[in-house]
C-alpha cells in the first residue's frame, strides 16, 4: 500500500529524517508514534508528497511517488493542523473539496460524511464558530472527500473534549472495518494500543521498532515494576529525556 525506502531529508544542518524505511499495509491501522521532533511530520509530509526527500524513495500503491498529482488523488490527509475555511459553512468547506476532485456525485457524498461525523444539524454554520472537537471531526470528513484508499490522521484528537475523541476513534474504526488503509500518528499511547494493527517508533529521524503492540511490549515491555503497556515500550526505545 505505502512504501518508504531509505527516506532521508535534511533542513539545512538539521537531519530531520535519517535513512527511515517503512511499509504501510493494505488495510492496515498503522501507528506512528515518536517524541516531539522525531520526524514524525516530515514523514508523513514526504509521504503525501507534500515534501520531496533528499534521497530515498516513496511508493503508493505501486502507482509510483504521491508527489504525482495523479497518484496523489488514492490519499487523504487530515493534518494536525485544521485546515479548513473560517469564513465557509461545514457544507461549503466539503462542497469545495469535492468539486476540485471532479466528483459527479458531491452532492450526496458531502451530505453522507457530515452525517457521519455527526455535524448535519451544524452543516450551515461558519467552521469559525466551531469548537475544537467539531473542527478535528470535519477536518477528518474533509481527508475522506473524495474516498481515498490510504488516510493519514496526524494527531487528530488532538485538543479535543472527551465525547469528540472517542467519536473519531469510532470513526478510524469504521474507515478500517471498511478496507481503508489508515497511517496514524498520536502522543496518546492507549489510542495507538486500541487502533493499530502496528505500530512504528521512531525517534531523531530513524524507525526504532515496528511490531504489533504483543511485539512491541513482548522486546521492550519495560523494567521491573512497571506496567507493561505501550508507553513503556515507547520510553525503553526513545528514552527519559524531556523534548522540547
Amino acid at each position: 500500500m505505502l512504501t518508504l525506502r531509505d527516506i532521508r531529508r535534511s533542513f539545512g544542518s538539521t537531519t530531520a529524517v535519517d535513512g527511515l524505511s517503512l511499509q504501510v499495509q493494505a488495510g492496515e491501522v498503522f501507528g506512528l508514534l515518536g517524541p516531539n521532533g522525531a520526524g514524525k511530520s516530515t514523514t508523513i509530509a514526504i509521504a503525501t508528497g507534500l515534501l520531496r526527500p533528499d534521497a530515498g524513495s516513496v511508493d503508493l500503491l505501486g502507482l509510483g511517488s504521491p508527489a504525482d498529482a495523479e497518484v496523489r488523488r488514492h490519499l487523504g490527509l487530515a493534518p494536525q493542523e485544521i485546515a479548513l475555511y473560517g469564513e465557509l459553512t461545514a457544507r461549503e468547506n466539503l462542497r469545495f473539496l469535492a468539486d476540485l476532485y471532479g466528483l459527479a456525485d458531491a452532492r450526496s457524498r458531502v451530505e453522507g460524511l457530515l452525517a457521519m461525523v455527526e455535524l448535519d444539524a451544524r452543516a450551515d454554520d461558519r467552521t469559525e464558530g466551531f469548537s475544537g472537537g467539531m473542527k478535528r471531526r470535519l477536518n477528518l470528513a474533509a481527508a475522506l472527500v473524495h474516498g481515498p484508499r490510504l488516510v493519514m490522521l496526524d494527531e487528530p484528537t488532538a485538543g479535543v473534549d472527551p465525547q469528540s475523541r472517542n467519536r473519531i476513534l469510532e470513526l478510524v474504526r469504521t474507515l478500517a472495518a471498511g478496507g481503508t488503509t489508515v497511517l496514524y500518528t498520536t502522543h496518546y499511547m492507549e489510542e495507538a494500543a486500541k487502533l493499530c494493527d502496528r505500530v512504528g517508533i521512531i525517534d531523531h529521524g530513524r524507525m526504532l521498532d515496528v511490531g504489533t503492540v504483543p511485539e512491541l511490549l513482548a522486546r521492550h515491555g519495560g523494567t521491573a515494576g512497571e506496567a507493561s503497556d505501550l508507553e513503556s515500550a515507547f520510553l525503553a526505545l526513545t528514552g527519559r529525556s524531556l523534548r522540547e
